[in-house]
């Protein structure tokens, strides 16, 4: 298909949402695909990418709330001269494509919540993955299926917002861990069955709780947080060695977060699609994360803000993400590992009292589908020549010092006119 019909159709599939940068990495793994699937339409993947970029640009521009004129044919043509890895593109084919544009305009999926003028008396839909139209992709996999009685409770929705007070009762649910997915269904039958995503998930024993025994705390990939109770101790374990080497199995490494011009801390985005690495390749991929996460992690220890207040607000929120993560990692890697050895994992534990260095040795040696976890990288200077300095520490400066020269400005008289 031609390159609008492959646009149109691909908006219309695809919730295209976020800052401009997270944008135009999306469009660039779109021009790619084209290239690949089309490789006597255009020279290079750059060109479909400067095409496919000056399309959005353009459909913008004439369907957007706009203050002044419309951009022309001629000046879109003006625009892209020489974009074609140097060359113009063909000059029938950009006016075909902004004849095209101006009276269609490009339209793409949005999310059902933020659908505007929604009808609120019109029936709820069903679940993202409802039974038994889930995916087959999400339901494949070799990872343990496990069947029971949980009951469950609601302590923080969506970005670790408090739950409201009328969604934090326990309830109690018919739940099935089936590959990646952990599926509640009311107990007795009640309403539609309820779908949890597990990739990036952490399921662990909850310390404090004394309110009912057997609860563990189990945290999804959004941040939401649940409180789950299981019928007995050995429950519990299961409960929570499944759920954990199902995470692991599918659990996708991280894209890096967007690039912006602001120091502050930005969360990685984590993918939603399932990993496809075999267990042992799944293993070796969480210890090279779990070694980066503790490099980082030291490094972020060994430097400390300049500032205050938003400054270290900023610290703190990064080292709590570094810690969460870490921990995060290491029970993947260490349920996993459990896993592969055909252990049950019934005494399988979190290490909380690991040293911070200490990561588990991989199965696979010195193979080269596994190399080892690399040193921590140190800051590189713009010049290879230069030494590398230092840590600098906090210097405590005069009053002199810090005090900036004041011109000393005689007052007026006030009998002066």
């Amino acid at each position: 298909m031609s390159l609008e019909q492959a646009l149109r159709q691909f908006l219309r599939a695809l919730v295209l949402s976020g800052e401009t940068q997270e944008r135009e990495r999306v469009l660039g793994h779109f021009s790619s695909r084209f290239h690949r699937c089309n490789p006597g339409a255009f020279p290079s993947a750059d060109s479909v990418h400067a095409l496919t970029c000056a399309l959005m640009l353009l459909n913008t521009d004439l369907h957007g709330q706009r203050l002044g004129r419309a951009m022309s044919s001629s000046e879109f043509v003006t625009n892209l001269s020489g974009m074609m890895d140097g060359q113009d593109f063909p000059r029938e084919q950009l006016k075909a494509l902004y004849g095209s544009i101006r009276s269609r305009k490009l339209e793409w999926a949005t999310d059902d919540e933020d659908e505007p003028g929604a009808d609120s008396q019109k029936p709820k839909k069903a679940p993202k993955f409802p039974n038994p139209e889930i995916p087959p992709e999400f339901l494949g996999g070799s990872g343990p299926a496990r069947r029971g009685v949980l009951a469950r409770k609601v302590l923080a929705e969506s970005d670790g917002k408090k739950a409201p007070w009328g969604r934090r009762g326990w309830k109690r649910f018919r739940a099935e861990l089936r590959g990646s997915l952990l599926l509640l269904q009311r107990d007795p039958p009640e309403g539609p069955q309820e779908v949890l995503g597990l990739p990036h998930a952490l399921a662990r024993p909850h310390p404090t709780y004394s309110k009912r025994p057997n609860v563990f705390l189990l945290r999804a990939a959004d941040r939401r947080e649940f409180l789950c109770q299981a019928q007995s101790p050995q429950e519990l374990s299961q409960w929570v060695f499944g759920i954990n080497v199902a995470a692991a199995l599918c659990s996708s490494p991280p894209f890096p977060a967007a690039v912006g011009s602001r120091r502050r801390f930005v969360r990685p985005i984590l993918p939603s699609a399932p990993s496809r690495c075999p267990p042992e390749q799944q293993l070796c991929q969480l210890r090279r994360w779990l070694g980066t996460v503790t490099c980082q992690l030291l490094e972020h220890q060994r430097l400390l803000p300049e500032g205050r207040g938003r400054e270290q607000e900023e610290h703190r929120a990064h080292g709590d993400f570094l810690r969460d993560e870490r921990q995060r990692c290491l029970t993947y890697v260490q349920a996993l590992g459990t896993w592969l050895r055909g252990d049950s994992g019934d005494s399988a534990t979190l290490g909380d009292s690991q040293e911070l260095g200490d990561i588990p040795e991989c199965p696979l040696g010195d193979s080269p589908e596994c190399p080892h976890v690399p040193a921590p990288l140190t800051k590189c200077h713009s010049s290879p020549s230069l030494a590398p300095e230092p840590p600098l520490g906090r210097v405590r400066r005069h009053i002199s010092e810090r005090r900036a020269t004041r011109v000393t400005v005689p007052k007026r008289h006030r009998d002066r006119p």
